[in-house]
């Protein structure tokens, strides 16, 4: 049946103008005023019929002028709402409205949204302006807005695709899993999810400190045809599992991507910044802009616990995974009620100050896949007070020797929270009031974390909410040239956060080279370094390095802080797993060293008493 006819069947005659879709969500506009009035109940009495997301909006013909509405909107909200921007999405009749404090803006229970739609008919949205300037978040929505008809056109068709056999009965299902990339190994995640209905995608990375094909996934193979990919889901934006999204819309994929809204404005500046980096070491960029563009032309971003059909026999849930701001760990229920899995990716059970720990409750579950990267016998890191109270005197000890600490950073998650523990011990007068320059995208990221309070952790959220954002303090500085840089090597004692967080690039390695040689100088490792990356090769104590085809003494200080970790050592992934709910019948490791994976593998099968299995890459498991 076709849902569209089903639900007009139960309106009034000639009331709705044109009914489509906006993905797996159902839209339905009018030119009549009093029906968009008043027909809340009866709309809502549809919604629970057929189980899915239906709004109703006004015809372009009846909704009051842009100007007037403009001016309607700037008298009804409150000046402290700290109004930016009026921004109208006329091919979908919304208004979106960019504040510094959205909860001012939308009033007591939506008192002020409530009036705006009222008396202009046009649908209010607000939007969180970054407390940091952030060009790529308004780059991301000048690409959206100014894509808006394109848009509405390919939402659509997404919706068509997804309700075309609606209420059909499948029988003889089956699901098949093939790990693309990631498979005993760390990097290049890219799983292909494959039903007799749906093709999916989930995770599309890159192997930064490998070489060759060894950096991407395994696309040479006869199951996997760009052309027959109805999704792609992004767990995160970490370039091991976003890195290759881009590239493959170069190669012409133009279907939905789905990912959170940090996700997509954090893949998309790590994308961008993978370009620079390509082009800093004379190599010729995997893609381009354009591709980037593309990418958040077709991306479709959800809430946490919000329920989304992408496929006709496919629907996703994101769940906080705690890793990194906006992160997600997937929950696909497959089918009529045939399989639910759920895909960890990477995954913190643990709280830190940045973010919440791992959701551990899903409606079902049979398949759980997740991560092993400190899954070994050894993986048990250091509590995060100790790795704290480290890193505070160890910067104390550096400053005192008139030294510079470098701390290479993943540019998303690690380098906000290297902030806040700083920011914290200055405030506390635990450290002297030292400088912290923020080299690289790290400024741009940490600018997209204010924009996005609701996914950090209680305590930052309230800070934010209070007007005492930590990352607005006056000791972090931004880094904007080649030649404030050369200032820093020549000044005085400071922290310097800069990407990349392995040494691969980036600005790290070049305050690296200088740095090298200081006796008097510190390096701090906070977060995992790859096979074969200069970082690994310094932590593990080479004391003569090769960068840029010249040989560094390494005799500055090294320090190595795993507590810090954005993933869950052993003992977290151990806990994990048991406090799941319901407990799964089956548990795939991936993402980790081979000896790692298959140790987690071994000790969950005895732990839990369920099927466990650590697939290479290439093979494909019979899920059902």
């Amino acid at each position: 049946m076709d849902i569209l006819a089903s639900i007009l069947k139960v309106l009034p005659k000639d009331v709705v103008t044109s009914a489509g879709f906006e993905g797996a969500n159902i839209v339905l506009y009018t030119d009549n005023k009093e029906f968009f009035s008043s027909s809340e109940e009866l709309i809502r009495g549809v919604v629970n019929n057929i189980k899915k997301r239906v709004e109703l909006r006004a015809d372009e013909d009846i909704l009051l002028k842009k100007e007037k509405t403009e001016e309607m909107i700037r008298k009804v909200i409150p000046e402290d709402a700290g109004l930016e921007h009026v921004i109208f999405d006329e091919k979908r009749s919304i208004v979106i409205l960019e504040a510094k404090k959205p909860g001012l803006a939308i009033g007591k229970e939506g008192k002020i949204l409530k009036e705006i739609k009222a008396k202009t008919l046009w649908i209010p949205f607000v939007r969180r302006t970054p407390a940091l300037k952030s060009q790529i978040i308004e780059g991301i929505r000048h690409v959206l807005y100014e894509n808006s008809a394109y848009r509405r056109k390919f939402l659509d068709g997404i919706g068509r695709k997804i309700y075309k056999e609606w209420t059909s009965e499948r029988k003889n299902e089956w699901i098949r899993l093939t790990f693309l990339g990631g498979a005993r190994q760390v990097g290049r995640s890219c799983l292909l999810l494959t039903t007799p209905e749906s093709k999916i995608l989930i995770d599309c990375g890159v192997d930064i400190a490998a070489s060759g094909k060894d950096r991407f996934p395994f696309f040479d193979i006869a199951e996997f045809d760009l052309k027959d990919i109805d999704a792609i889901i992004c767990s995160h934006a970490h370039l091991d599992h976003s890195g290759m999204i881009p590239y493959l819309y170069k190669l012409g994929y133009r279907g939905p991507v789905y990912m959170t809204e940090p996700t997509r404005d954090i893949s998309a500046l790590l994308a961008l910044d993978f370009i620079g980096v390509s082009y800093k070491q004379a190599t010729q960029p995997l893609f381009s802009s354009t591709d980037v563009k593309q990418m958040v032309k077709h991306s479709i971003v959800l809430n946490y616990n919000e329920v989304n059909d992408i496929t006709s026999d496919i629907r996703i849930t994101f769940y906080n995974s705690g890793h990194t701001l906006g992160s997600a760990m997937v929950h696909l229920h497959i089918g009529n009620g045939l399989h639910n899995m759920l895909y960890t990716a990477d995954l913190k059970f643990a709280k830190s100050r940045l973010l919440d720990p791992a959701t551990t409750r899903f409606p079902r579950l049979e398949t759980l896949i997740t991560e092993g990267t400190y899954g070994g016998k050894d993986d048990i890191q250091p509590s995060r007070k100790e790795c704290e109270d480290q890193l505070i005197d160890t910067i104390k000890k550096t400053v005192e020797r008139k030294g510079k600490i470098l701390i290479p950073v993943l540019g998303v998650g690690r380098s906000q929270e290297m902030m806040l523990v700083v920011e914290e011990a200055v405030r506390e007068k635990k450290l002297p009031d030292i400088p912290v320059y923020v080299d690289g995208m790290v400024w741009d990221v940490t600018a997209i974390h204010t924009a996005y309070p609701d996914y950090l952790s209680n305590t930052i959220r309230s800070m934010i909410f209070r007007d005492q954002n930590p990352f607005a303090s006056p000791i972090l500085k931004r880094v904007g040239s080649a030649q404030e840089r050369r200032k820093i090597l020549e000044g005085g004692p400071c922290i310097i956060l800069a990407t990349s967080g392995m040494l691969v690039g980036g600005a790290s390695v070049e305050y690296f080279k200088e740095l090298a040689d200081g006796k008097r100088n510190t390096i701090v490792f906070v977060n995992y370094q790859g096979e074969g990356s200069l970082g690994r090769k310094i932590q593990q104590g080479d004391s003569d390095v090769v960068v840029d085809g010249k040989n560094f003494k390494v005799k500055l200080s090294i320090l190595n802080l795993e507590g810090f970790s954005a993933h869950s050592d052993r003992n977290q992934l151990i806990s994990f797993v048991n406090s799941v709910s319901p407990q799964p019948k089956r548990i795939i490791i991936n993402h980790g060293e081979a000896s790692k994976c298959l140790d987690l593998a071994s000790t969950l099968h005895k732990i839990c008493r369920v099927e466990t299995v650590a697939p290479r890459n290439l093979e494909t498991l019979r899920i059902r």
